[in-house]
Order: structure tokens, then sequence, then C-alpha cells
């Protein structure tokens, strides 16, 4: 078996109440292409780059649209071993969503609420992980931001479970507080950490995809049912972002980088 490159996110589902309607969301403004997956119970489709598939496209269960779970991006982070993984998350305050379940050939995987509430998956592949070392390309998810009732608790959860490591900080005022941007200790940074604004209901995760030409991508988004919430700003180093909302109500924002 591979080796697993721990803490490292390797895969996003969508999981929404109108998948046709996000199919051609999303395919028309970032650029991505579908695939298919016959190898499961169900067909299980999947976006695509250039470079390979990142990640999938599934219906919102009906039981957890009962909860009041909204549409929403699903990001999963590489482990060693799910089940022990699972049990340490429970130790350090979090809980159990989705126990450990296997998918044939592919891996294993769970889903887990951190301390502050904020839900993220964990998995460990059969194989070569997805993928790849270095800068995200234009099309895949390059920035990875934790909104939480108390990012420094999250913080200490995430560093036990996944060995993230604390890297640059920025103090954004007496309003919003510090910043706290982390990394698996080699590589590009992995996202940051702030405590949520007032105007998000819950902790959360947001997740950035680079793109080649943000206001153009804005463009798209609004011609095709979607709303640009916050942005567009340019950020430390040059780069500029914005944090939009697709037609179904799934939050994510997109990245211009300045480095090519």
């Amino acid at each position: 078996m591979s080796e697993v490159p721990v803490g490292k996110f390797v895969w996003y589902d969508l999981m929404t109440t109108d998948p046709a309607a996000a199919r051609d969301f999303y395919t028309s403004v970032i650029g991505w292409g579908t695939d298919t997956w016959d190898g499961g119970p169900a067909p299980y489709e999947m976006w695509t780059t250039e470079g390979g598939p990142i990640g999938g496209l599934m219906q919102l269960p009906d039981e957890a649209q009962q909860a009041g779970a909204p549409p929403h991006w699903l990001a999963y982070v590489a482990v060693d071993d799910v089940d022990a993984t699972c049990a340490r998350a429970v130790e350090l305050g979090g809980s159990l969503l989705v126990p450990g379940q296997d998918i044939p050939t592919v891996g294993r995987f769970a889903v887990l609420t951190d301390p502050t509430g904020a839900v993220v998956a964990i998995f460990r592949p059969e194989g070569e992980a997805p993928g790849h070392d270095g800068m995200p390309q234009v099309g895949e998810m390059s920035w990875h931001e934790l909104m939480s009732e108390d990012y420094v608790a999250a913080f200490d959860f995430y560093a036990e479970l996944f060995g993230w490591k604390k890297t640059n900080s920025m103090d954004m005022g007496p309003e919003q507080g510090m910043y706290q941007m982390y990394g698996r200790g080699d590589g590009p940074e992995l996202g940051g950490m702030m405590n949520k604004p007032p105007q998000v209901p819950v902790s959360c995760w947001m997740y950035y995809t680079r793109v080649g030409d943000l206001d153009a991508t804005l463009e798209r988004v609004t011609a095709k049912g979607g709303t640009v919430v916050h942005g567009p700003m340019e950020v430390p180093g040059g780069d500029r972002v914005a944090a939009c909302i697709d037609p179904q109500g799934a939050a994510f924002a997109v990245h211009w980088s300045a480095q090519s």
C-alpha cells in the first residue's frame, strides 16, 4: 500500500439539492469537466481538471436536509488509519457523524466535526492518494479556510489530529482578530483559520478554487445565478479572492494567484 500524505487535502465533494443544476453551474463558471465512476453500488459523478479528478458531485441526502444541512462542500484529509483517527478526534472533543466506511478498491473514509462544530472528512486511500505536491494549478483547490467559533481550539485539534503546523499569521484588526495560516511543514501553505464573523452562523470550512481570471469568473458566477458575497479583494502577496454562493446555496470561493 502506498505511503499516505497525512494531513493533505485530497478530495472535495459537493453535496447539493440539485446535482444537474450544480453541474451546469460549475462546469460553466470554473471550467471543470465531469466523469462517472462506476466502481461502487451506484454511479458517482466526479469533477475533473486537466490533471485528473479532484472531487465529486452528490445529492444531499434527505436525512441531512431534514436535519437542516444546507448544500455544502465537504473536503477529505488523508490519514494513515481512519478508525484510529476517529477515536482520537472524539477524545479531543470532536464528534463522529459518519463512522468509518469502505469504498471497494478506493479506500476508507469517515466524517467528523471538530470541537467547534465544523465538518471535515478523513480518507485512507487504498492506492495512490489523489492530487499532487507543489502549487495548485488552475481548477484545483488552492486554499482551505476555517471560520470558527474558536479558531485557537480548532487549530489545536487539527494540529493533534493531522500534524498541521502554524506558519504565518496576520492581525486583521480589533473586530476580526488574528488570521492564522497553517501547513504540513513542507510545501505550500494549506490555508488559514480565524474566528468567524457574525454573519457566518456556524463554524465552517470555505474552499478556494484557483482560477485564471478572477473578474471573468465572477461575471460567470452572477450570469449563471450565483451570488458574489465578498470581494473581489486583494490579499497580502498580490493575489485576489472572492467568496460566492452557488444557486443551490453552497458557499465557495475563488482565487487568482499572482504567481505563475
